[in-house]
């Protein structure tokens, strides 16, 4: 098979879908790879790097998108990009579908066959490759939220950690999950007074037995949430509902009850977000200001620290793409039923249930077209 390797093109995204090392997998695989030009640079890969894994390095991505039967990426798919999909594709990456209709539209009428990253799953229930950014993501959250809430940055002017007579900063992370967990771990690090919000009651049992004293958990109610985002200098947007929209569990109105200068990072913003009054940001413009409240919404956060999101994100996701690439991608999914839950669009139609509910297509079961 011809894998195809382009150079990522969203604002400020550094990360690449396969590392030299990669590369080298798939070849010793019997397969081709080619690399766009200055792809890797980002995450300190040289184009030479890619040449000595057995890579052909090509100028154009139009050339990658025209010859590779798969590409490999690791954000979803520009505007420009999706018109250079054609039927038959594979098309393996960070897709987010729900709450982008323009994409889904482009990829539907691709043809191109579809397997996001983060609704493939695992035996315990997991999000194998989306944990990893989660991970990044929930641990960049309180690197940024505490830059935010630096009076220079717009913010309170409050130190996370407080020192010694000075009371610490407050810091409400809305979900328990691996995110949330990897937010609260850092918070507490830097000394914050942290507190976890979630529904699941094994959850919020787990996390009061890993953290103790050092953190204290809510069962996340409108009247725990409303109290604990009021009191808070930094909110964290954690929840995630896979594959679907985030619910807009932080309302403008509850803006008005927060301290002047507070910051919230939505680390949900790929689904949608989880704050009425989200919008996407960029690393370029990473926040905007609404009531006196600062937001941070940058879209692909693990893009900061693209060198160890690549290789965090290649760990667990080279297994499947030498899967797809060895069988073909219909026995793929038929022998693995964790990597068939990452069908979200094939042959013109939506695969994945949650994205055809929530914008309005007819739902076709995976197992419809591994039949067809």
């Amino acid at each position: 098979m011809i894998i195809g390797v382009p150079k990522e093109i969203k604002n400020h995204e550094y990360r690449v879908g396969m590392t030299p090392e990669s590369v080298a997998e798939a070849v010793h695989h019997g397969h081709s790879v080619m690399v766009q030009t200055g792809a890797g640079t980002g995450i300190g890969s040289e184009d030479e790097d890619y040449v000595a894994a057995g890579a052909e390095m090509v100028g154009d991505a139009a050339d990658i998108f025209a010859k590779a039967d798969m590409i490999v990426k690791v954000k979803e798919p520009q505007a420009n990009e999706r018109k250079m999909l054609r039927e038959g594709q594979i098309l393996y990456t960070y897709l987010h579908l729900a709450p982008d209709p323009e994409q889904t539209k482009d990829l539907v009428e691709s043809g191109a066959i579809c397997i996001a990253y983060e609704t493939v799953t695992d035996a315990v229930g997991g999000l194998p490759l989306l944990k990893p950014m989660s991970q990044v993501a929930g641990r960049m959250s309180i690197q940024a939220g505490a830059h935010c809430l630096e009076k220079a940055q717009g913010g309170r002017g409050v130190l996370l950690g407080g020192v010694p007579g000075v009371m610490p900063g407050k810091v409400a992370v809305i979900g328990g999950g691996v995110v949330g967990f990897n937010a609260a771990q850092m918070a507490v690090g830097l000394g914050a007074d942290v507190t976890i919000l979630d529904r699941n009651p094994s959850t919020l049992e787990k996390l009061a037995v890993h953290f103790e004293a050092s953190a204290k958990t809510r069962f996340s109610n409108k009247a725990n949430l409303e109290e604990s985002v009021a009191e808070a200098d930094l909110v964290i947007g954690a929840v995630l509902i896979p594959g679907a929209a985030a619910p807009k569990l932080v309302t403008r109105a509850m803006l008005g009850t927060m301290k002047k200068g507070a910051v919230l990072v939505d680390v949900a913003i790929d689904q949608g977000g989880c704050f009425e009054t989200s919008k996407a940001t960029t690393h370029a413009e990473p926040t905007y200001v609404v009531d006196d409240i600062v937001h941070y919404c940058v879209a692909n956060m693990p893009g900061g620290v693209a060198r160890t999101s690549t290789y965090a994100l290649n760990n667990v996701t080279l297994p499947h793409a030498l899967a797809l690439a060895d069988k073909g991608w219909k026995q793929a999914l038929a022998d693995d039923a964790h990597l068939a839950n990452g069908l979200n669009v094939w042959n013109g139609k939506v695969t994945y249930e949650a994205v055809a509910r929530d914008l309005g297509y007819d739902y076709v079961p995976t197992q419809d077209a591994l039949a067809g």
